[in-house]
């Protein structure tokens, strides 16, 4: 065997021995995907603030809308009460006009029932049965009156209210004080507090010359 022979069987290893250096470029390539894998971690977390961002802005514009709204609805509903009220007391002052109105053309037929009640005075059956029959005429007439709420004023003895009545006359009184009424020559009415005619009235003066001039003298 040659020299040659032998130094290739002594070293039969030589071109499969590879050498490994710990410090090769392996690693860098693993930091890399390190780094990779940190941003995408992350980036999710972001994502979810930015939202959670945005969900409380929107949240706070839906509550301001809805206090806007809620105040326009609430006004809208004030409005709409105070029209309601207004309303319905035109519709009862226009009730009332008419009412006062119609009453008003019928209260001289009730006046002539009046006067007639007074002054007639019959004397024979017949005579009697009609005027029974007059009077009880005038009761329903006035009886509808008062379902209607018509109230006559009662004003001998009140004292003088130009806002219920009418003076006609003045007079000296021995028996009342100046400014009192002393005689009703038209009866008034109200109707549910509203003047529906003003009473014809006399009013006291007080005590005439004549006495002032006595009572002078007394003392």
């Amino acid at each position: 065997m040659s020299t040659e022979d032998q130094s290739f069987e002594q070293d039969p290893t030589t071109p499969s021995q590879v050498t490994v250096d710990p410090t090769g470029s392996e690693p860098p390539a693993e930091s890399g995907s390190e780094a990779e894998a940190t941003s995408s971690a992350a980036d999710p977390a972001d994502a979810a603030a930015a939202d959670q961002q945005s969900l409380a802005r929107e949240l706070e514009s839906l509550r301001a809308e809805h206090e806007s709204l809620k105040g326009q609805y609430m006004r809208m509903a004030a409005d709409f009460d105070n029209f309601r009220k207004r309303a319905q007391r035109d519709q009862e002052d226009q009730r009332l006009q008419v009412t006062c109105s119609t009453l008003t053309e019928i209260l001289p037929v009730v006046d002539n029932f009046d006067r007639a009640r007074q002054q007639l005075n019959p004397q024979g059956e017949e005579a009697q049965a009609l005027h029974r029959s007059y009077q009880n005429l005038y009761k329903q007439l006035v009886d509808v009156f008062k379902q209607l709420g018509v109230a006559p004023m009662r004003v001998e003895g009140e004292a003088f209210d130009p806002n219920l009545h009418e003076a006609v006359m003045r007079e000296p009184s021995d028996e009342h004080p100046e400014d009192v009424v002393t005689a009703e020559l038209q009866r008034g009415y109200q109707l549910e507090g509203r003047v529906l005619r003003h009473a014809l009235v006399k009013v006291s003066m007080g005590p005439g010359p004549a006495a002032t001039a006595v009572d002078g003298e007394s003392a």
